[in-house]
């Protein structure tokens, strides 16, 4: 996936089909966000563009009616796409990992992670020796 800069509506939609458990059309995603006031052509226009920046992908086709509509679903987890802004941003490099993983590893509060994540981290020393 290429690096993506997300605009205030389409990171609204993304966010709704992450907090979602399945596929929504797009009417489902305007009647889902019942404070915007997204046109039909408007709603088309984002889900084309998150289809371009391969943010979404065609799941299903979904009888709406007498009709059948595309039902789109995230590509990526939240958390697969937040990494990604991170790793893939202009002033990332591999010498600030070492700060990043010490600022994650400060908000850390329950231990039973700290200990998760340090078998992730002996797992992965493993796989490079090996």
């Amino acid at each position: 996936m290429k690096q993506t800069t997300l605009t205030k509506s389409e990171r609204e939609i993304m966010d709704l089909l992450w907090n979602t458990d399945r596929p929504l059309t797009a009417t489902e995603i305007v009647n889902l966000t019942p404070e915007r006031t997204w046109k039909k052509s408007y709603i088309h226009l984002l889900i084309n563009s998150l289809l371009d920046k391969e943010m979404i992908k065609s799941e299903s086709l979904v009888r709406t009616g007498r009709n059948f509509g595309r039902a789109f679903a995230a590509i990526s987890t939240r958390e697969q796409f937040e990494i990604r802004q991170i790793t893939e941003g202009r002033n990332f490099s591999q010498d600030s990992i070492k700060d990043l993983f010490a600022a994650l590893l400060d908000a850390v509060q329950d231990p039973s992670v700290l200990d998760e994540l340090e078998h992730i981290l002996q797992e992965r020393k493993n796989q490079a020796a090996s």
